[in-house]
């Protein structure tokens, strides 16, 4: 488009140049004009970001220098595609129109030597370069209303073809809308349809789990309270206290059935509750919480911890570290309870954050394999940029290895 609106400028330019002699003040202007009209064309790669000042700029152009409407129709072409205001589109249909009429109509209008509209309608072989006088085949009121009826047809096809563009833009607009109404509203049915299966097992959890460990525990009481009655006896009194053991826990999971429960019922405050930031990040302190619990449940644990700097570690990589660490000390009390767990921890700049967990199988870990929760923290750890790695060796000792890489 650039380089055809350039080349018809300066066609129209070099026809109107035939109007002057060399030495006369008319044919400097002309040499100006050619100048130019070169780089007129240029002007339309600004009609994306700029489309009016280039409309206005080309309209000035032609209407002052000798130039083919074409610029300007073009220019009008692309400001009635990208603008969509009704008195915008009116203004420059009016004036792209006048434009190019008065475009064609001043080179109709010229002596027949330097017109390109005497030329088309010359006899062949006279005029221009043929050194015989230019014969035309038609009457001057033909030629000027033929360049008049093709500006018309020409303003009209820019203003077609430009109008035609907007609504297909407007079209895609229009479909990029729907499109997305269309996935907003698939959510919210997927998000529904979630939030009804999650009431749906919330009911089945109340009515089932939760009544289930309601008569686990109603059952523990009645048997601490039979074992009361065989007496003071060691037997009797190890009895009761298991009873009174089994009456707590499942107290106490009853208590958590409905805090998950809650959580199915209410997801907003599942997300709030199972946000990352609630997190606790590694710290000497959270370490040996974390193992002091472990061990108050019954299990024997043997550490060997070097760390260095922990302060300075990043939150997120430590609270990755911790979650590993409790998933791991979790997956050995479910799995195998009662088997001792090895625990090394090294942590440093120089070498990262480094965990290793260990514990025999035993009959209760059925056939070894691992909690469902170690699966998750791989990808947690791999997000972080380490590496977890977890499994059974030929010693039937289980083994949970991270690597994280040190941030501060």
């Amino acid at each position: 488009m650039v380089p055809l609106a350039s080349l018809m400028c300066l066609i129209q330019t070099s026809f109107f140049a035939l109007n002057f002699d060399q030495d006369s003040p008319g044919y400097l202007f002309v040499i100006l004009c050619i100048l130019t009209a070169i780089p007129a064309g240029f002007l339309l790669l600004a009609r994306s970001e700029y489309p009016e000042v280039t409309f206005w700029l080309a309209c000035i152009l032609v209407a002052l220098l000798p130039f083919d409407s074409l610029l300007s129709s073009m220019a009008m072409c692309s400001l009635l595609a990208r603008r969509a205001d009704r008195r915008t589109s009116i203004r420059t249909c009016i004036v792209g129109t006048a434009v190019a009429v008065w475009s064609q109509l001043r080179d109709a209008l010229q002596p027949a030597d330097g017109s390109l509209w005497h030329l088309i309608f010359a006899k062949p072989y006279t005029g221009g370069g043929s050194g015989k006088p230019i014969v035309m085949l038609v009457e001057e009121p033909t030629i000027i209303i033929t360049a008049i009826i093709t500006a018309l047809v020409s303003a009209a096809i820019a203003i077609l073809v430009g109008l035609h563009i907007r609504s297909r833009a407007r079209l895609r607009t229009a479909n990029a809308v729907a499109s997305a109404a269309t996935s907003h509203a698939q959510s919210l049915a997927n998000d529904l349809n979630n939030q009804q299966l999650a009431d749906a097992i919330a009911a089945e959890a109340h009515d089932t789990l939760a009544h289930s460990l309601s008569l686990l525990a109603l059952n523990a009481s009645a048997l601490q309270a039979e074992a009361a009655r065989l007496g003071d006896s060691p037997e009797a009194q190890a009895l009761s206290k298991k009873a009174e053991d089994i009456r707590k826990q499942s107290a106490g999971a009853l208590d958590e059935a409905h805090a998950i429960i809650d959580m199915l019922r209410d997801p907003q405050k599942a997300w709030e509750q199972l946000a990352p930031s609630d997190e606790t990040a590694l710290t000497r302190e959270s370490l040996d919480a974390l193992i002091a619990d472990t061990r108050n449940s019954g299990m024997t644990i043997n550490t060997w911890i070097d760390i260095q700097q922990l302060s300075a570690l990043d939150e997120s990589i430590g609270k990755v570290a911790f979650r590993a660490l409790q998933e791991s000390l979790t997956n050995a009390l479910r799995h195998a309870p009662g088997a001792p767990v090895s625990v090394e921890l090294t942590a440093a700049p120089q070498s990262g954050v480094h965990m290793h967990v260990s514990n025999p199988l035993t009959d209760a870990a059925a056939d070894g394999r691992a909690g469902a929760g170690l699966p998750g923290l791989t990808a947690r750890v791999e997000a972080a940029g380490g590496q977890c790695r977890y499994g059974v060796d030929d010693r039937r000792l289980f083994h949970v290895d991270v690597l994280l890489p040190w941030r501060s």
